[in-house]
């Protein structure tokens, strides 16, 4: 058995530190990603749920849980809504009977995308909290520590994901008169 290299108040102050840290930015990002997304109708969990159809083209329910950090049954529920609203479809895979898969429909990639065009920076603390520091730095926090420890708790190809996302809004959208829009694809592209 190994000797554990901390100390009991090491352990508290750093599990309260982080968890009070966590919740003091939850919040703050909570009440702005409800600001934002309010002209759309939708909640924080059906926006997310666009967002990783999006990004995954075809995940299953059991993927949205486990990527949107939620439960089976409420990844479930909110897709049901979003279903119902005709923004996502649910099928099942002729290999695959028992996961239930969703895309995206043409409405609910249009909703999503109207949404990352109206996205106001200025509107966001997370975002103008760090501006100094990208100020300062010439670059936004890369919050590596942070990556490290979610990787930690959540895996290899849950931070995959993360950064698939990240690299299809890199790759895929141009920034025009100052909002976010899908790039069209050229020909070449498409064929």
């Amino acid at each position: 058995m190994t000797e554990k290299q901390y100390s009991m108040k090491e352990a508290m102050i750093f599990s309260q530190r982080i968890t009070q840290l966590s919740k003091a930015l939850w919040k703050s990002i909570e009440k702005d990603w409800q600001q934002w997304i309010k002209p759309y109708d939708l909640n924080i969990n059906e926006h997310h749920i666009l967002w990783i159809a999006y990004h995954l083209n075809g995940a299953s329910i059991s993927d949205v849980a486990k990527f949107g950090v939620m439960h089976v049954s409420t990844a479930f529920n909110f897709s049901k809504k979003l279903e119902e609203r005709g923004l996502l479809k649910f099928s099942k895979k002729e290999n695959d009977k028992r996961n239930t898969y969703i895309q995206l429909t043409e409405a609910g990639e249009e909703i999503l995308l109207k949404s990352m065009e109206t996205y106001e920076p200025n509107k966001n603390a997370a975002f103008s909290g760090a501006l100094p520091l990208r100020e300062l730095y010439g670059k936004f926090p890369d919050i590596i520590e942070m990556m490290a420890i979610i990787r930690n708790i959540y895996g290899e190809d849950f931070m995959e994901i993360f950064e698939r996302s990240f690299h299809n809004i890199e790759s895929e959208f141009i920034e025009e008169n100052g909002q976010l829009k899908k790039a069209k694809k050229t020909e070449q592209e498409l064929a």
